[in-house]
């Protein structure tokens, strides 16, 4: 390359910048055109448009900040309407996350000023942390910090500094969304004074509450009060009450705080049940038209003693090299129509929850427990996923179809084991004219287990318990739930078809919201390689990519070892947990390339979406003309997938302050139970018998110097050696019951 001659310069005389011709250059700066390249929509969208968002952050990071003056005059804003309009679109970009505000209340872009945005996560002792919006590692708030702040909240924060423990300690910058509008607790009047403890332990200050706002309210009653003032680093929040819930402790109020504090919708916006009442309680004949009757086929439905709403029916005849299998699901699409009021609430909730004794429905109950519920002999919609399963339990071929039928019988688990497991004669001879096809189920069964060894599917032993109820709503016992092979059978099945389903969408190429249970963490892998290297037990090869098929070998190498459930526990907690997602990456647990929720749209948002894609291709729909693209099933997912653990930590809430009421009468009592979990602060340990979990804190531990090891999960005394872990067997004693904390605590008895 020719190397270019350097260009010569005369040299001349540099003239000083006197404060005159700065001020001059400052001031033609200042008062040059400004172009805003969003006019053009902005003048589509308002009469009298003002800067765009666009304009006002470029504004900003020229000038570093800006005061409102600053910008009226540099957009040369005389309007008062104008101004006002601006000055509503500044405030909006606060709330946003855009802009923040210093003291002398000139305008900041949070890029600019090298702020982080993120959401609250409070913690019981008074600090919290802010978890950024963009990833990365969390932000420590102290407990100074947390006063302007409840649990949940949206802030921008400054970078402050590092602790002693080497966190990233946050300032806050501002707050631009308030996550608590309503809040449930505990009213108190003391000394003429009123406020209200919330029951979320995570929201630690109190709501002081004016005289004349307590709505009627009493001294100890539980009330809804809605924050009309939110905290700031002076005040505490103030609020007023909206509703009085009840007394504090009465019977089933565990579960009514629960359903408050967590935000569950529980009462049905206008229109919704008067729109489920206008569908009947029958099917209509015009309904039936043009669908396959499988109303003489014996389908029948296989639920639990206590199930009242019966969406999956099953039946299942012998077929060349094979088995012919039929799931039938009931058509809630059909009834549930897009932008309705009915799919506006069944978005909103997003799924039914669970309580002990109590259920929140994700649809009213005359389409759920009605006409959408596949009761026996009534004519019922349906969507059919027909397979044809091999004998190897792969399915060979599949289709989709509409359908109408009868359930011919509603049968229990316990039933249909006793009439094909157990061989109970009087079961059987009751059940005598669907026998054959209960007995095709169970062969069919064998095969599909076969296919899930085969694969390498994970199989945890885990137990689930069930809570019994006296006449007064408290606590008469927690048992186990014994899962038979009539479980496992509709089990299955239901897999079986929601492999299907997610097959058939992939092939027609429609968006749609896939059941997806990632690969787990490395960072935890081969945490969890080092803890059993020590046992000489291994997970996988290092240098290959870890397979569930690795996690089921190692599970059956466990058997009739005394750590076997040690090593299980850890084995699940490693794994991630399963989200609803429009890409299709498989699924981890189950072993499977494509998996997606079909087989419960009565209670399950996700899979009415999973419906109204199968609904789209059998009805030879074109592609383009489908309700939702990707980007919307990103944010469905998303959905979804918060209010599916929103559910889960409600009931978990729930469960665990009905325990806490069943304990109180137990103070003193001594009790077998196994260790949970190992903290550096002590023991979670559960009773063997009552499945009550609780904590033994280290200081109720024989007197010692404890560390902890997080990678073996154990807890050693550094004088006597006395070691503590996971799985451990322990005698307890139970100390202290608080209902109010949500806290069981124990004293260690003997190892």
């Amino acid at each position: 390359m020719p190397v270019m001659p350097k260009k010569v310069r005369k040299k001349t005389k540099k003239k000083s910048k006197s404060p005159a011709r700065l001020e001059s250059k400052l001031r033609n700066r200042k008062h040059s055109k400004v172009v805003d390249p969003e006019a053009g929509l902005e003048a589509q969208k308002y009469q009298n448009p003002i800067a765009s968002r666009t304009l006002i952050l470029k504004l900003i990071r020229d000038h570093n900040a800006m005061t409102l003056s600053e910008m009226f005059e540099q957009l040369k804003m005389k309007s008062a309407d104008q101004q006002e309009a601006l000055r509503r679109r500044l405030g909006a970009m606060v709330r946003d996350g855009q802009l923040v505000q210093n003291r002398r209340g000139g305008y900041l872009s949070v890029e600019e000023a090298d702020l982080i945005r993120g959401r609250v996560i409070a913690h019981r002792d008074g600090f919290g942390f802010l978890v950024p919006e963009e990833g990365g590692d969390d932000l420590f708030l102290s407990a100074r910090q947390m006063r302007t702040l409840l649990h949940g909240d949206h802030a921008v924060v400054q970078v402050a500094g590092i602790d002693r423990r080497g966190r990233r300690e946050g300032a806050v910058i501002s707050v631009y969304e308030r996550a608590n509008q309503f809040v449930v607790g505990r009213l108190f009047i003391e000394s003429g004074i009123s406020y209200m403890s919330p029951d979320n332990k995570r929201i630690t200050q109190d709501i002081l509450l004016p005289g004349d706002s307590l709505g009627g309210a009493e001294s100890g009653q539980i009330v809804k009060v809605e924050i009309t003032k939110q905290p700031t680093f002076k005040n505490q929040p103030i609020g007023r009450v909206v509703e009085v819930i009840g007394d504090h402790m009465a019977p089933g109020m565990e579960i009514e705080m629960a359903i408050h504090n967590h935000g569950l919708p529980y009462e049905w916006p206008d229109g919704v049940e008067e729109e489920a009442a206008r569908l009947g309680g029958e099917v209509k004949k015009k309904d039936k038209e043009g669908r396959v009757d499988l109303r003489a086929l014996p389908l029948v439905t296989i639920d639990g003693e206590d199930a009242r709403d019966f969406d999956d029916a099953v039946y299942c005849e012998p077929a060349k090299d094979g088995w012919r299998l039929l799931v039938a699901i009931a058509d809630v699409a059909h009834y549930v129509k897009l932008n309705s009021a009915l799919d506006k609430s069944a978005y909103e909730r997003a799924t039914s929850v669970y309580f002990p004794g109590r259920v929140i429905p994700m649809l009213p109950e005359e389409i759920s427990n009605g006409l959408c519920s596949l009761n026996p002999d009534v004519d019922r919609l349906c969507m059919v996923c027909e397979m044809h399963v091999d004998s190897e339990g792969e399915v060979t071929d599949h289709s989709f179809y509409e359908a109408v039928f009868r359930s011919h019988a509603r049968l229990t688990y316990d039933q249909v084991a006793e009439a094909i497991v157990e061989k109970n004669e009087t079961t059987r001879k009751s059940l005598s004219g669907l026998l054959v096809h209960l007995e095709s189920l169970y062969a069919l069964y064998g095969c599909f287990i076969k296919a899930r060894k085969k694969r390498g599917s994970i199989e945890f032993d885990t137990t689930e318990t069930k809570i019994e109820f006296t006449q007064d709503k408290r606590i008469s016992s927690i048992k186990p739930m014994i899962r038979n092979d009539a479980h496992k059978i509709i089990e299955e099945c239901m897999i079986a078809a929601n492999v299907c389903a997610a097959k058939f969408i992939l092939k027609h190429k429609l968006p749609c919201l896939y059941r997806v249970h990632d690969v787990p963490d490395d960072d935890k892998i081969e945490d969890l390689r080092g803890f059993l290297s020590e046992l000489d037990l291994k997970l996988g090869e290092p240098q290959k990519k870890i397979s569930s098929k690795d996690y089921s070998e190692l599970t059956n190498q466990l058997k009739g070892r005394e750590d076997s459930h040690l090593i299980q526990t850890l084995l699940l907690r490693s794994l991630k947990q399963a989200q609803y997602k429009p890409e299709n990456s498989g699924h981890f647990g189950l072993s499977l390339s494509s998996y997606a929720h079909f087989t419960s749209p009565i209670r399950r948002y996700p899979d009415l979406l999973v419906h109204r894609a199968i609904k789209h291709i059998v009805n030879k729909r074109k592609n383009s003309d489908f309700a939702y693209d990707q980007k919307q099933m990103i944010g469905l997912g998303e959905h979804c997938s918060t209010n599916e653990r929103r559910a889960d930590e409600a009931t978990r809430d729930a469960e665990f302050a009905l325990k806490c009421d069943y304990m109180m009468d137990k103070v003193g009592n001594e009790f077998a139970a196994h260790v949970t979990s190992v903290l550096s602060f002590g023991l979670f340990v559960e009773l063997d018998e009552l499945y009550v979990e609780g904590l033994i804190h280290v200081t109720s531990l024989p007197k010692d110097y404890y560390e902890f090891d997080p990678v073996s999960h154990r807890l050693r005394g550094e004088s006597r050696e006395l070691e503590f872990r996971l799985c451990d067997p322990v005698t307890v004693r139970v100390s202290n019951v608080d209902r109010d904390a949500r806290r069981i605590d124990f004293e260690l008895v003997k190892k």
